[in-house]
């Protein structure tokens, strides 16, 4: 076997022997180089955390702040609707007195118009009283709804209708008139009653008025000659605190007023639209039993 000339072995030993100490400097270089790595990586991954933390606390805010604004807006918006509505409630109020104030005084009634009213509250006196003076027609509401309920019953469906031929002759044709209905002062609490659309005597009252103008409509009258409203308790005839002036406050009058028919536009409270036939439950506030029909409603 040839031997390795001497100057070769020396000068592998010389590299080797030389060549190991920039090899671990090397190393360490590189170790130290990963290590900032490793910092730096850990650094950029802290600033991305907070970087994302900034962003969710600023939606967060933003959030806050549109709905601070949206809160402001709904307030401010349910304050115009309150207003709004209270000078409703205003101009309600003053046709009704002035139509309360009118009816029998600027106009008398046609005599013909009057007899066929006064009789007609004489043949059904357990279910009507007329006021000629002031030519006022007042549906009991005890003979005319179940307790708590607007759906008319069978018995107040036929006066009703009768009622409605006398507006459509020849003597009352030319009059326009109010349905307004009314209740005392005892408040809607059956659950299934305020479900069913009764939510308090506001709706009750203003449910039955519709239900009697709808009945009229039905037998032919002309929704362009009527107006509908509903007084809750705010116009009591008798005092609440006794059983017969509960008695006598809930009632649906219908003023008959001197006024001339509209030919061309319809009335302030068009109230016409569908009977409703299919039978729902009806629920009364003040019991538990279920009848078998729900009331007439119009939104």
């Amino acid at each position: 076997m040839a031997r390795m000339p001497r100057w070769i072995g020396i000068s592998l030993l010389s590299f080797v022997a030389f060549g190991c100490v920039p090899l671990e400097k090397y190393n360490a270089a590189r170790l130290d180089s990963e290590q900032y790595a490793q910092r730096l990586a850990a650094a950029e991954r802290e600033k991305g955390e907070l970087q994302a933390q900034s962003a969710a606390y600023k939606q967060q805010l933003d959030a806050v702040m549109m709905n601070g604004g949206s809160k402001d807006a709904l307030v401010v918006n349910q304050a115009n609707q309150i207003t709004e509505l209270q000078h409703q409630v205003d101009e309600l109020n003053r046709r009704y007195e002035g139509a309360m104030n009118r009816v029998g005084q600027a106009v008398a009634l046609d005599p013909v118009l009057n007899n066929a009213l006064t009789q007609f509250a004489a043949q059904n006196p357990d279910l009507v009283e007329f006021d000629s003076t002031r030519g006022v027609v007042k549906f009991k509401s005890d003979v005319t709804f179940n307790t708590g309920s607007a759906e008319l019953a069978s018995s107040a469906k036929g006066a009703i209708d009768r009622f409605a031929s006398i507006l459509n002759s020849p003597a009352a044709m030319a009059y326009e008139f109010m349905v307004v209905g009314h209740t005392d002062d005892t408040k809607v609490q059956h659950q299934a009653t305020i479900a069913a659309g009764h939510k308090d005597n506001w709706y009750l009252s203003a449910h039955r008025a519709i239900s009697v103008g709808e009945e009229l409509m039905h037998s032919g009258t002309s929704a362009s000659r009527m107006e509908v409203a509903g007084f809750a308790d705010q116009r009591p005839v008798a005092s609440n605190a006794t059983a017969a002036g509960k008695q006598q406050n809930r009632r649906v009058e219908v003023l008959i007023l001197p006024t001339t028919v509209r030919s061309t536009s319809p009335g302030v409270a068009n109230i016409s639209a569908p009977r409703r036939s299919s039978p729902k439950p009806e629920m009364n506030k003040d019991a538990t039993v279920e009848t078998d029909r729900r009331p007439i409603l119009n939104k």
